[in-house]
C-alpha cells in the first residue's frame, strides 16, 4: 500500500516534485482548488507559488481542456492515472472522458547507453554478448518503457521492451503525493466522498505496479497463446523467458501491417471485410469464451500479417470477466437482438449485483425508451458501442455500480467496433456476437451444467445436514451457561430520539427560565438591598438573564427548529 505523505521522509526530491506539482496545477488555473484544500497548512512552500500562473493563457481553454494538458506536463504517472479514469463514465462527466482519452503515452526517448546499462543490469551479460546487433534508435518509446531492435546469436529478429531509469522511484514519489492530495479533496470537498478519490488513488496504485512488472507482461503473452493455441486465424508473439526480467521483456519481432493501413495501400494485398470479421470474433472469444481479454486493442496494438491473420501487441493492460458477467452481458445482447427490455433490465440489475431498487419499473421504462431508438433501424445500423454507453449511463443515474472490469469490456468493445466499421463499414456488431450469447445461455441450460449446479447444491446441502446437529448443540451449550444473548439493533429510530431529544431539552430549559422569573420576582417584591430606584438589582439581574434566554429559545425554535 501507499505510505501517507506524513510518514515519508522528505528528501529534498519529494520535496521537489510536490513543488513542481503544486506549479502545474496552479499554472493551469487550479490555485483556487489548492487553497480550498488547505494545502499550504502541510506544505511550507504553498503560498509562495499558489499565486503564480505563467504565461499559459488559461481562459481560452475549457476546465476539461486545462485538466488534461496538467496531467500530460506531470508525467507518466499522471498520464496512466488519465488513461485508466477515461473508462470510468460512472465518476466522470463524459466531456472529461473525452479529454482524458486524448492523452498520449509517447516521451522523448532515453540514451541508447542507458538502455544498455539497464538490459547488462537485469540479464547479467553485456549487450554485445547477447545479440549480434542491437539498433540504437528505440522503435517507440513510452512513458513507462522504450522498445529496441535486435538480433539474437542463433539469428532470430526480437524486440526488447526496456523500462524507464528510475520510472519505479518516480511512479512511487507520485503515488505517495496523489493520496495526500486524494486524502484533502475528500476532507475538504463537499461529495467528494462520492467519488472516493483515495479509492480510486488505491486502485491506481495496483494497476500501474502492474505495467511496470514486465514478468507479468510475458505471463499475460503466455496465457493468450495458449488460449488461442488451436485458432489459426491469430498470431502471438513468442516470449524469450530467459532473456525477460520485471524491468526487461524480449519477445518475437513481428512483420507486419498495421490494422489501419489495410484500407489503404495494402488493400490489394489484405481482405478488409474478412479482417474485420476474424478481429470482432477474436476479441468476442477473449470475453464470451475466455474470460480474459486484451483491454485496448486499438489500431496501434493490431498488426496484420500475411493471410489476413491478426497479431495483437502490448499486453500489459488485461480485463478479467467472471463467468456470471459473462452470461449477465449474453442475455443484455440477446435483449438488444429482440428488443426486450425487460430481459435487458434484468440483466443489467444482476450486472451491477443490485437486484432491488425502489423505482425498478422506472429503469425498465427508461430502457425501453432507449431500445425503442433502435427498434425500426436494420441490425446493421445499430451502433453496439454506442448503446451500451447509453446503457450505461442509464445505470449510472440510477447510481448503480459495475465492476471496473465491465468498463474496461465495454471500452474493448466499443475500440474493436470502432475498427471494424472502419475496415468494412456495414459491419454489424450485432450479428457479429450474436452466437457467442446464444451460446452462453445455452450452455447456462445444458443438462450437463444442471448436473454440475444440482451435485454441488447436494454436496452444500449435506455439509449442511451434518453440520446443523454440532451447531444447535453448542447453541445450547451456551444457553446453559449463561453466555447465550440476543442483540436487536433498531434502523430509523434516531431522527424520532434525537426529536425526543429536543423536546426534553425545552421543556427542562423553559422549567428554568419559568423558576428563574418567579425567582426573580420574589427577590423584586422582598425589597432586598442593594436597589436601585427603589428595586432589587438581583431581581433585575434576574429578568433581565430570563429575558434574553427565553429570546434566545424562540429564536431557535423559529428559525433553527432546535435546541
Amino acid at each position: 500500500m501507499i505510505q501517507k505523505i506524513g510518514l515519508i521522509s522528505r528528501t529534498y526530491r519529494q520535496i521537489n516534485r510536490y513543488k513542481e506539482i503544486i506549479f502545474v496545477l496552479a499554472r493551469h488555473g487550479f490555485g483556487d482548488l489548492l487553497t480550498k484544500i488547505d494545502l499550504e497548512k502541510y506544505v511550507d512552500f504553498g503560498k509562495k507559488i499558489l499565486p503564480v500562473i505563467g504565461d499559459i493563457k488559461i481562459e481560452s481553454f475549457s476546465p476539461y481542456e486545462r485538466i488534461r494538458m496538467t496531467l500530460e506536463e506531470l508525467g507518466p504517472t499522471f498520464i496512466k492515472l488519465g488513461q485508466i479514469m477515461s473508462n470510468r463514465p460512472d465518476l466522470l462527466p463524459q466531456e472529461l472522458l473525452v479529454e482524458l482519452e486524448k492523452l498520449q503515452d509517447s516521451v522523448p526517448p532515453f540514451s541508447e547507453q542507458e538502455a544498455k546499462e539497464i538490459i547488462e543490469s537485469e540479464l547479467g551479460k553485456p549487450v554485445s554478448i547477447l545479440f549480434t546487433e542491437f539498433t540504437s534508435a528505440p522503435m517507440a518509446s513510452a512513458s513507462i518503457a522504450q522498445v529496441h531492435k535486435a538480433i539474437l546469436i542463433a539469428g532470430e529478429e526480437i524486440v526488447i521492451k526496456v523500462q524507464r531509469p528510475d520510472i519505479e522511484k518516480i511512479i512511487e514519489v507520485d503515488l505517495e503525493i496523489m493520496l495526500h492530495l486524494a486524502m484533502l479533496l475528500e476532507q475538504h470537498i463537499k461529495g467528494m466522498n462520492i467519488i472516493d478519490p483515495v479509492g480510486i488513488v488505491n486502485e491506481f496504485e495496483r494497476s500501474i505496479k502492474q505495467e511496470t512488472d514486465f514478468t507479468l507482461e510475458a505471463v499475460h503473452m503466455e496465457r493468450f497463446a495458449k488460449n488461442f493455441q488451436r485458432d489459426t486465424t491469430v498470431y502471438v508473439p513468442r516470449v524469450y523467458r530467459d532473456l525477460t526480467t520485471k524491468k526487461v521483456l524480449t519477445m518475437e519481432f513481428i512483420n507486419g501491417v498495421k490494422v489501419s493501413s489495410v484500407n489503404g495501400a495494402q488493400k490489394e494485398v489484405y481482405d478488409p471485410e474478412l479482417i474485420a470479421s476474424r478481429g470482432a470474433d477474436l476479441v468476442l472469444k477473449q470475453i464470451f469464451e475466455h474470460g480474459f481479454f486484451h483491454a485496448d486493442p486499438h489500431p496501434g496494438n493490431i498488426l496484420i500479417l500475411s493471410n489476413n491473420i491478426i497479431c495483437f501487441l502490448d499486453f500489459g493492460m488485461m480485463g478479467i470477466l467472471l463467468p456470471k458477467h459473462r452470461e449477465y452481458l449474453g442475455s443484455v445482447i440477446l435483449g438488444i437482438r429482440n428488443k426486450d427490455a425487460e430481459k435487458i433490465t434484468k440483466a443489467l440489475l444482476r450486472l451491477s449485483n443490485s437486484r432491488r431498487i425502489e423505482n425498478v419499473e422506472e429503469l425498465e421504462n427508461q430502457v425501453f425508451r432507449l431500445v425503442d431508438q433502435y427498434s425500426h433501424q436494420p441490425l446493421k445500423n445499430i451502433n453496439l458501442g454506442e448503446f451500451l454507453n447509453k446503457t450505461i449511463k442509464i445505470l449510472i443515474t440510477y447510481k448503480l455500480k459495475i465492476s471496473p472490469d465491465i468498463y474496461l469490456l465495454l471500452k474493448a468493445l466499443v475500440t474493436i467496433e470502432g475498427v471494424a466499421r472502419k475496415l468494412h463499414p456495414d459491419f454489424d456488431m450485432v450479428k457479429q456476437i450474436e452466437p457467442f450469447a446464444r451460446r452462453l445461455i445455452k450452455d447456462r441450460l445444458s443438462p450437463r451444467r444442471l448436473t454440475k449446479e444440482m451435485y454441488e447444491s447436494a454436496a452444500e446441502f449435506s455439509l449442511l445436514l451434518r453440520d446443523f446437529p454440532s451447531e444447535i448443540k453448542e447453541i445450547m451449550d451456551q444457553i446453559k451457561l449463561g453466555q447465550f444473548g440476543i442483540e436487536f439493533k433498531h434502523k430509523g429510530l434516531d431522527p424520532m430520539l434525537k426529536k425526543h431529544d429536543q423536546i426534553s431539552n425545552r421543556i427542562a430549559f423553559a422549567i428554568v427560565l419559568a423558576s428563574l422569573i418567579i425567582g426573580s420576582s420574589l427577590i423584586v417584591l422582598s425589597r432586598i438591598p442593594p436597589k436601585w430606584h427603589e428595586i432589587p438589582i438581583i431581581g433585575i439581574v434576574g429578568f433581565l438573564g430570563a429575558g434574553v434566554l427565553g429570546f434566545w429559545l424562540l429564536i431557535s425554535i423559529l428559525k433553527h427548529e432546535k435546541m
